[in-house]
C-alpha cells in the first residue's frame, strides 16, 4: 500500500511539473515571440491578428492544459497532505495557489476581457486606444509568464527534493 502511494504521489508530482511547464513555455513563447512580432504591425493587422489568436486557443488542448495545470498540481499537493512536516507538501501547495490566482484568476480578471475588448473592434475603424490596449494586453501577459515561472520551479523543486 505505501509503495503505491508513494507510487501515485510521484506520477501527479511529474504531471504537474510537465503541465506547469507546458504552460510556462507556452506564455513564454507568445511574449518573447508573437507579442513582439505585433508590436510591429499596424492597428488593423494587429485587431486582425489578436482576435483570430484568440479565437484559435479555445480548443479542448489548450483547456485541458490550462485548467489542468492548477488542478493535477492541486491534486499533486493534496495526496501528500500526510506529509505536512515536508517541504514538498507546501511547495506543491505554493505552486497550485501561485498558478490558480496567478494564471486562471488572473486570466479571468485581465486578459479576458482584454481580449473581449480587442475582438469587438473593427480593424477598420480603431478606437484611440488600441496601442494602450495591445501594451496592456503584452504587459499582462508578461505577469503570467513570470507566474507561469515561478509554480513551474517550485513543482520541479518539490520533485526533485521529495523531503
Amino acid at each position: 500500500m505505501n509503495n503505491y502511494v508513494t507510487m501515485t504521489q510521484n506520477i501527479s508530482t511529474v504531471i504537474a511539473v510537465i503541465a506547469l511547464g507546458i504552460m510556462a513555455g507556452f506564455f513564454w513563447t507568445y511574449s518573447f515571440n508573437v507579442n513582439i512580432a505585433m508590436l510591429q504591425v499596424n492597428g488593423e493587422t494587429y485587431a486582425t491578428m489578436q482576435s483570430l489568436f484568440n479565437q484559435n486557443v479555445r480548443h479542448a488542448m489548450f483547456f485541458s492544459f490550462f485548467f489542468g495545470a492548477g488542478v493535477i498540481t492541486a491534486i499533486a499537493a493534496l495526496l501528500h497532505i500526510k506529509h505536512t512536516q515536508r517541504s514538498c507538501f507546501y511547495l506543491l501547495l505554493l505552486a497550485a495557489v501561485v498558478y490558480i490566482v496567478g494564471i486562471i484568476v488572473f486570466t479571468a480578471k485581465v486578459n479576458l476581457p482584454l481580449n473581449y475588448y480587442t475582438e469587438s473592434w473593427n480593424p477598420n475603424n480603431l478606437p484611440a486606444d488600441w496601442n494602450e490596449t495591445r501594451l496592456a494586453w503584452n504587459h499582462a501577459n508578461m505577469l503570467r509568464v513570470v507566474t507561469s515561472f515561478i509554480a513551474f520551479v517550485l513543482s520541479t523543486v518539490a520533485l526533485s527534493i521529495k523531503k
